[in-house]
């Protein structure tokens, strides 16, 4: 009997430790992901654009909604106490998870600022949200952009959110990257590439061969606003 028990019990264990609630303050990454201690928890029920995601603005102009997402995320979040709780764990062995902050559903605050979608596919939720938003014209409806989930995987015949009409050239702009030539931003200046033995190498402004690395999207380059986002993303620095 004691034996069935502690088979059981073996089984049962990982679904109480995906039950536990996570709470402190957190560490944002990017407009759906946060670390709070050792853990990293992508916020269920919501896509936010990637942090090197481009959208266009109410001129038409690109501006990286993805570090805009990001860093809206930790100012309104600054000082405060999460609180997550657990749903499961996804393929990146995050902890995907349901997050107050202060009090607050930080992901319908995502949502209906404009700074992150519904994500249907997992959860109607945030519907109602989303569409105060694009009311609104809030967050990332100002302009065009793509979906982030349409993002990872575009092509030419990606649909554009948004703008009732896209302006000429909308794609060539809303297809690239924010890792290419240009760098997201001022305070995004330091340079990742990946080395002929596979490992990504993060070069600070300071780095011997910070002028030489071509930052081009076909070989895998991408720039990192700080040395945490680049340590979290698997990359070290570089020895010389």
């Amino acid at each position: 009997m004691l034996r069935r028990f502690l088979i059981a019990l073996a089984f049962l264990a990982p679904s109480l430790a995906h039950a536990a609630d996570i709470s402190g303050t957190a560490k944002v990454r990017a407009g759906d992901t946060v670390v709070i201690g050792n853990t990293r928890i992508r916020l269920g029920g919501i896509d936010a654009p990637a942090v090197d995601q481009l959208c266009l603005n109410t001129k038409s102009e690109r501006w990286t909604c993805g570090v805009a997402a990001r860093d809206e995320l930790a100012k309104y979040a600054e000082g405060k106490t999460w609180v997550c709780h657990t749903r499961s764990i996804d393929r990146r062995g995050r902890t995907v998870a349901r997050c107050d902050v202060g009090g607050e559903d930080i992901q319908k605050w995502l949502v209906h600022s404009g700074w992150a979608l519904a994500y249907t596919h997992m959860s109607r939720d945030y519907e109602a949200d989303e569409k105060a938003a694009r009311e609104a014209k809030a967050g990332m409806w100002q302009g065009a952009f793509i979906a982030p989930w349409d993002w990872r995987v575009r092509n030419k015949k990606t649909a554009i959110l948004g703008a009732a009409k896209p302006p000429e050239g909308a794609h060539a702009v809303l297809l690239a990257s924010a890792s290419g030539p240009v760098a997201p931003s001022p305070d995004c200046t330091i340079k990742g590439n990946v080395n002929s033995a596979g490992e990504c190498i993060y070069h600070q402004p300071t780095s011997r061969w910070y002028t030489q690395i071509k930052m081009k999207i076909s070989k895998g380059t991408r720039w990192f606003c700080s040395v945490e986002e680049a340590e979290a993303a698997g990359c070290r620095e570089t020895k010389r």
